[in-house]
């Protein structure tokens, strides 16, 4: 087998298997539990999950979807984080290589997944993720050739900053909070890892998707404006495309710009 292929595959399996750690983390940080003890158990008859059903999406798979202890269903998020998880590691190392930049980004987007789903449930943003993050992301400004140490901060700035000022504004005009403090450390958490150019495009990529989505569930659901919907999923993608994509979409919206201005 190619050594190429060796360290895809391996590369491919430690995703999943960090995924199935943020599983745990999804599952227990809301309820403020540990995310170390007790081992991994089914949340209903407490039985205590063996090595051998813990194995990310083989070990679903094999279940059929049950615990081996009581027969309940599994939830389907677990295999999915895994294989998202995976998928996201694979890329990384694909765009980045083994190197600082793919570790970075892969603590980064490891984050973001359990945020989005973390925020998709419980309408909240662990502060114990987001504030790290921020921390984290500017050591790393130091160290990654693609960032500085004051982009990182500007990104933190203008992250934290615009989000709290539409929060601001929009409490002002309503009465009513529009925006939760979480969204706002999550964006400063972007723009500590990515730099302060990425947070244009975040919010806007973000907003884009998170209007379209939004308006199709409120027809969907028959449901009206005041319908709660989690943005910290949408800044998860914003972020996740630019990391892939940002330059490229960049490049071509002024590239159009241009020559719709000729």
């Amino acid at each position: 087998m190619p050594p190429l292929l060796v360290l895809t595959l391996f590369i491919f399996a430690f995703g999943l298997v960090v995924g199935s750690f943020l599983n745990v983390c999804i599952s227990r940080m809301p309820r403020n539990e540990s995310v170390v003890f007790p081992p991994s158990h089914c949340p209903l008859c407490k039985y205590r999950i063996r090595w051998f059903d813990n194995i990310p999406l083989l070990s679903y798979l094999w279940l059929r979807g049950r615990c081996r202890g009581c027969g309940a269903h599994i939830s389907l998020q677990y295999p999915l984080v895994e294989l998202l998880n995976g998928l996201l590691t694979l890329a990384l190392f694909w765009r980045f290589g083994l190197s600082l930049s793919f570790l970075a980004l892969f603590l980064f987007c490891s984050a973001l997944v359990v945020i989005t789903f973390i925020d998709i449930e419980h309408q909240i943003i662990p502060d114990e993720i987001s504030l790290p993050g921020i921390v984290i992301g500017f050591i790393f400004s130091f160290f990654l050739p693609w960032q500085t140490w004051v982009g990182s901060l500007v990104g933190i700035l203008l992250g934290g900053g615009s989000l709290l000022l539409v929060a601001s504004c929009y409490q002002w005009l309503t009465g009513k909070e529009g925006m939760g403090g979480g969204d706002i450390k999550l964006l400063a958490m972007m723009g500590a890892f990515l730099g302060w150019k990425a947070v244009p495009f975040i919010i806007f990529a973000s907003s884009l998707v998170g209007s379209v989505v939004g308006i199709a569930m409120m027809l969907i659901l028959k449901k009206d404006s005041k319908l709660a919907i989690p943005f910290g999923p949408y800044l998860a993608f914003g972020a996740v495309l630019y990391i892939f994509y940002g330059g490229r979409l960049i490049q071509w919206y002024l590239h159009v710009g241009s020559a719709v201005r000729g």
